[in-house]
């Protein structure tokens, strides 16, 4: 009997683990492919000025962060699938607006707040507290590297196919294939489903507010909401950016759209990276300290950043580039979301993870609209590169700061 339902547990965290993977990819591949549409629809639209466009997707990256604990809560109080589906509904819509849209407001409604909002519910922050409340207390920290790997396939994928498509056919048309790209997702949202037992000997009565009140009191949860701010700014800035930045400053005899096409392949190549990048991290943080681990990611980024404006910007030295930063792109996910486990425990993970995505989100606005403001205005990027080393640094400090052992006082997430 003991063997049979064991089974069947890790039956169904696997298709948990498999379905929330998938999700993740087709929710984080779509998000992946702005930076590749950035000139061609601002030259359509604006007049040449990324900084309009810029500017809608910083608004994204603002609002997944700025809805995330509400999704989370939701999730928490009322089931996952819920806030699945509605952000599986934001996000459908606000593509479609992205795609018909003709002016700033259409896209800033659009790609901005309807995809910020189809994000905070398809996304990390409630993917991953589904997995962390399926999965077996000793094997946690796996089954959320092996989800956030999976969902690392998406930005394989979805850049290449958009060098492609963009080659071949307009913006819009580019964009009405990835809009449909997100139409699987609905098959696997209602696998997505974890119970969350109640205390020994007592009633389920998560207190939210508690939950919060208690984490902001916990310097370790503070430091490591402060410290994923950064992953958001590099994430944000690199991924809008690069394409723009390889057609501008890559030495090569290419032409301007041979060298974007350069920029989505690099992005692609991050994407690959983080696969193996995301299940290294996450088996080292089974040895290692997670806080450890995740000071030595930003410290690599950090130094990553500077060699590669040090040297003359060649392909070799984008792809080598995207490679390194690849490795140690998304697997920051599962060690943060894994330390708010140890904490707090799995029964209010959307909630809390939630706030700390959005220092996450906070970090990706200004990395977005702040590199396309600087790019408008000086026609460079380089403050944006020098601002992201010393930010990687302080984050590596932050992070040294960590204590990876429960809240005192116990799990907060329930009423007194």
């Amino acid at each position: 009997m003991t063997t049979a339902a064991t089974m069947h547990d890790s039956r169904g965290a696997l298709a948990i683990v498999l379905a929330g993977g998938v999700v993740l990819a087709l929710s984080f591949g779509v998000r992946s492919v702005f930076g590749g549409v950035v000139e061609p629809l601002s030259n359509d639209l604006f007049g040449g000025r990324i900084e309009l466009f810029s500017l809608s997707i910083a608004i994204q990256n603002l609002v997944w962060g700025a809805a995330q604990p509400a999704f989370g809560m939701l999730a928490d109080k009322f089931g996952d699938r819920r806030a699945l589906w509605l952000g599986f509904v934001c996000y459908l819509a606000g593509m479609g607006i992205c795609v018909v849209g003709t002016t700033p407001f259409a896209q800033h409604m659009g790609a901005g707040v309807l995809v910020g909002m189809g994000l905070s519910g398809t996304a990390f922050g409630t993917v991953l507290a589904v997995v962390g409340r399926a999965a077996p207390e000793a094997k946690r920290a796996t089954y959320l590297g092996f989800t956030s790997a999976i969902g690392s396939t998406g930005q394989v994928v979805l850049p290449l196919l958009v060098s492609w498509l963009i080659a071949s056919l307009d913006w819009r048309m580019t964009m009405v294939v990835v809009t449909a790209t997100l139409v699987p997702m609905a098959l696997c949202i209602p696998f997505l489903r974890a119970g969350t037992a109640a205390p020994a000997g007592g009633e389920d009565t998560l207190s939210i507010p508690g939950a919060i009140r208690g984490a902001f009191g916990h310097p370790s949860y503070v430091m490591l909401t402060a410290g994923f701010f950064v992953c958001g700014f590099h994430l944000a800035f690199v991924t809008a950016h690069l394409p723009n930045f390889v057609q501008h400053f890559c030495v090569s005899p290419a032409s301007a759209a041979e060298l974007r096409t350069l920029g989505m392949q690099a992005l692609a190549l991050v994407g690959l990276a983080n696969v193996f990048g995301t299940l290294f991290a996450s088996w080292l943080g089974t040895r290692i300290a997670k806080p450890v681990v995740l000071a030595a990611i930003y410290a690599i980024r950090a130094a990553a950043i500077l060699v590669f404006i040090s040297l003359p910007v060649t392909p070799l030295s984008v792809l080598v580039f995207a490679f390194v930063m690849g490795a140690v792109w998304l697997s920051t996910v599962p060690l943060t979301s894994a330390l708010v486990l140890v904490m707090f425990g799995p029964r209010a993970m959307g909630t809390l993870f939630g706030f700390v995505f959005l220092s996450h989100q906070v970090g990706s606005f200004v990395g977005v609209w702040l590199g396309g403001v600087l790019f408008d205005r000086h026609g460079s990027y380089d403050v944006m590169w020098y601002l992201a080393i010393v930010l990687g640094l302080l984050s590596a400090i932050a992070h040294l700061m960590v204590r990876e052992r429960p809240a005192p006082g116990g799990r907060l997430a329930y009423a007194d």
